[in-house]
């Protein structure tokens, strides 16, 4: 990004390129941002969770497999955006939720737990994702946008359409208490930083509650 060099085959490889270069450009030697391999380890990490969570179904039936592989990879990746943007710009581009959304709209047609499973979904399927942005587009109307901003409300309706209700809830349940943990440690420890009236991204927390919900199948709430 300093000098706007063209990088090589070997430099684009994740994680190794990295750790290859010592962290630095190698043509203008400026430090590559740690943000990259983070990315790239946990964009790892999100491929061989789902391949374990389907790991049965890739020995039943490779087809249905591959289906179910490729669209949770790329919801969960494209969530993975999602939670790095609102890091980086404490904001969610519409046009992001509206691509998970339609995403997650359609594979309520053709996915459940199991993997692909082609049906006509429920009622409930079909309301779960505005059943639960409802609170957050709430918030937002309250607050005038002081306590959450309307775009994790258009996010939550995507994560209801892909986790259904249970999944969802205990999802965001799980982010809320991951932010306020989070949000507490700042304000203990790095006090000259963060105060109580900080302003934290809170898609990364939702992002990331709604990955655990999905990948260890949580159901706090018996729904």
């Amino acid at each position: 990004m300093t000098c706007q060099n063209t990088l090589s085959w070997y430099e684009l490889i994740p994680v190794f390129s990295f750790v290859g270069l010592l962290g630095r450009c190698r043509n203008c030697r400026s430090k590559i941002s740690w943000q990259y391999p983070l990315v790239e380890i946990i964009t790892g990490l999100i491929f061989l969770g789902v391949f374990l969570k389907f790991q049965n179904l890739f020995f039943l039936d490779t087809l249905s497999f591959a289906f179910t592989y490729a669209f949770y990879t790329v919801t969960l990746s494209l969530l993975l955006v999602i939670a790095v943007y609102d890091i980086r710009h404490k904001i969610i581009p519409d046009p992001l939720s509206f691509m998970l959304g339609l995403l997650a709209f359609i594979g309520l047609f053709f996915f459940n737990e199991f993997g692909l499973f082609p049906h006509w979904p429920s009622v409930m399927e079909f309301l779960s994702g505005p059943i639960l942005a409802l609170p957050f587009a709430l918030f937002w109307l309250v607050s005038r946008g002081k306590w959450m901003g309307l775009g994790d409300a258009k996010l939550v309706i995507g994560l209801g359409w892909l986790l259904g209700l249970s999944r969802a809830l205990s999802g965001i349940v799980a982010g809320f208490w991951i932010g306020a943990a989070v949000g507490l440690f700042l304000v203990v420890f790095r006090r000259k930083k963060y105060g109580m009236k900080s302003e934290l991204p809170f898609a990364p927390y939702l992002v990331l509650g709604a990955a655990l919900a999905f990948l260890l199948e949580l159901h706090l709430f018996g729904i």
